[in-house]
């Protein structure tokens, strides 16, 4: 398996639909649900309408953020991008279909994020182009906990894990990625 190590830079919820994303120094991960407070936990958030188990939580590398910077002249700080988790020294696209950690919490990579409109719009900025194949990645929260800045990320063997929480995980499909609208 291949391993790397990243790190978890920031934490952001916003209540509802559009809101302001709020910076948190600590979250507590809830299974099966995501971050209490977030619009993804609660169902008020633009596309809840369209919910599905893969987007409980949300994350996005910082290299993604520094690409758009240095190739496109594009500035999105970590409250704009309206990602949960920022990261950095993860490869996400290497975690879909994987189990990985959160400090101690264990989540699963269910698809890769697509951009949309509305960030853009929320934004200002022009990144929904440049932000294909780049918009993060949606997970699923399977064991919670507390996590926080500097918590270290890695992929994690599901042979390490109880058996029955895998099995419960895989009945549950990853949800196909949307179209790019």
């Amino acid at each position: 398996m291949n391993t790397f190590r990243g790190s978890l830079l920031h934490i952001h919820v916003a209540p509802a639909a559009a809101a302001p994303m709020a910076e948190l120094a600590d979250a507590e991960l809830i299974a099966g649900l995501g971050i209490a407070a977030d619009r993804y936990a609660t169902r008020t958030g633009t596309y809840s309408a369209r919910h599905h188990i893969d987007r409980q939580i949300t994350l996005i590398e910082t290299e993604a953020l520094d690409a758009l910077a240095r190739d496109h002249g594009v500035e999105l700080a970590a409250h704009e991008h309206r990602r949960n988790l920022t990261t950095a020294g993860v490869p996400l696209g290497h975690l879909v279909g994987r189990y990985f950690l959160v400090g101690d919490a264990v989540l699963y990579g269910g698809r890769l994020n697509v951009p949309c409109n509305h960030l853009q719009e929320l934004a200002g900025k022009r990144v929904f182009r440049p932000l294909v194949h780049r918009s993060g990645l949606n997970a699923r929260v399977l064991v919670g906990t507390t996590i926080r800045p500097g918590d270290a990320i890695v992929p994690i063997d599901p042979l390490r894990l109880p058996a029955e929480l895998v099995a419960a995980n895989e009945r549950d499909p990853a949800s196909p990625a949307p179209e790019v609208f």
